[in-house]
């Protein structure tokens, strides 16, 4: 099994639950506070909502694929890394309610890509402050662009 993920940070997770479940004809999958996925069948899809700032527009917070095994995220992280791409591993995280073996690249856009399992489900959003989950990077400023969270 593999699917492609979209993440998107939207400014009214109700209103946005309501919206996809009628697109996809489907319930969410997972409900959490702040938090909502979708695992469509048809197209293979998993799609991720994160509750954003309200006012604000929906926006692309991250992009996925999710894969069957730890092996196969290993896999793709030696492939991605013998391409020359840039990698960031993190085993055994908690993002998104979900314990994962993950790996992150970025496209030349710094759009960030993660291919990933999912372990076992997880109680909170993330337990590991170093993690990239919900916390994408910053501009001069300090302010947040974009976060990558599954």
């Amino acid at each position: 099994m593999s699917r492609v993920q979209l993440a998107l940070r939207v400014p009214d997770l109700d209103a946005s639950i309501a919206f996809y479940s009628k697109l996809f004809n489907t319930e969410p999958a997972k409900l959490r506070e702040g938090y909502a996925n979708f695992a469509i069948a048809e197209p293979p899809l998993k799609l991720v909502l994160v509750q954003g700032e309200a006012g604000q527009d929906t926006r692309m917070d991250h992009l996925g694929v999710e894969v069957a095994s730890s092996e196969a995220v290993h896999a793709a992280t030696a492939r991605l890394a013998d391409q020359g791409l840039d990698t960031a591993v993190e085993n055994d995280t908690t993002c998104c309610y979900a314990l994962q073996d993950k790996v992150w690249v970025h496209g030349p856009g710094q759009e960030p890509w993660e291919v990933y399992v999912v372990k076992a489900d997880a109680d909170t959003l993330t337990k590991q402050p170093q993690s990239t989950c919900c916390a994408g990077p910053s501009d001069a400023a300090g302010v947040e662009l974009s976060s990558g969270c599954c």
